[in-house]
């Protein structure tokens, strides 16, 4: 059975679109955890029980059932979900996968170093679609998630004119001079078609004041120079450690989609 929710109204656990999948042993994602979704699991085991008593042509359709969120259910967030049951079956998967799927802005990444490796592993459990670049072929790991394109260019900044619009580049190569390369390809973009809403690029503020010195030097304005995000990630974070790093930089992604 998948349960999603379709309608939310005051505080709730999770947005409209959440869903999770319930088998006749096990569950797959969260529509928010406690008693909300131990009473829709309990909902839908029963349902799976009634259809295996149907024949498999008969093992359709789809209920609707309003939860409130009060002292029957031992909260007091006070809000409702409406949540919707469907049942469904292996030749499903080719459309689910397609509606389960959040759209999401995509990721330009550059580099593939230990911050790049970090970062690909946080942002593909948030199935964020990741286009990951790097003059290092033998850099990319041999498994990747679905979400995640490899590339190997070289130069790398040849990459950048086709990158999807709107996607988020974050800049982190093995070189300071491929990161210069990369930021001057990304704001001569910038300057043409301006669909590049966020750059950001790995490194101090020393590191980006010395590019800030070059940049201008080969003619890029002060407000064209101010579209490059330097140090990268959420602030008030002085871990260093790759993980770390990632976390602050997919939570600084996050911040940006929800004010797009």
């Amino acid at each position: 059975m998948l349960i999603s929710v379709q309608s939310a109204r005051g505080s709730v656990p999770r947005e409209v679109g959440a869903w999770m999948a319930v088998f006749s042993k096990g569950v797959l994602g969260t529509i928010g955890g406690g008693r909300l979704e131990w009473d829709a699991i309990q909902h839908a085991q029963a349902m799976l029980v009634q259809a295996a008593q149907e024949p498999l042509a008969d093992r359709t359709g789809v209920q609707q059932a309003l939860f409130r969120l009060g002292p029957s259910l031992g909260q007091c967030c006070g809000g409702e979900v409406q949540l919707q049951f469907e049942y469904v079956t292996a030749t499903d998967a080719a459309y689910l996968r397609t509606r389960l799927t959040p759209v999401q802005p995509g990721v330009a990444l550059f580099g593939g170093g230990h911050v790049g490796h970090a970062l690909v592993q946080v942002l593909s459990t948030l199935a964020m679609p990741i286009h990951w670049i790097d003059s290092r072929d033998e850099v990319f790991p041999q498994d990747v998630a679905d979400t995640v394109h490899c590339e190997h260019s070289d130069p790398v900044q040849a990459a950048v004119p086709d990158l999807a619009s709107g996607s988020r580049v974050l800049i982190m190569s093995f070189s300071h001079a491929e990161d210069l390369d990369i930021v001057m390809a990304c704001l001569k973009r910038q300057r043409l078609h301006g669909d590049l809403p966020y750059v950001g690029l790995i490194g101090s503020k020393t590191k980006w004041a010395t590019f800030r010195s070059r940049l201008r030097a080969r003619g890029f304005t002060e407000p064209e120079m101010d579209h490059v995000t330097c140090p990268i990630g959420v602030s008030g974070i002085a871990d260093k450690r790759p993980e770390a790093i990632a976390i602050a930089v997919a939570a600084q992604l996050l911040l940006l989609q929800k004010q797009a």
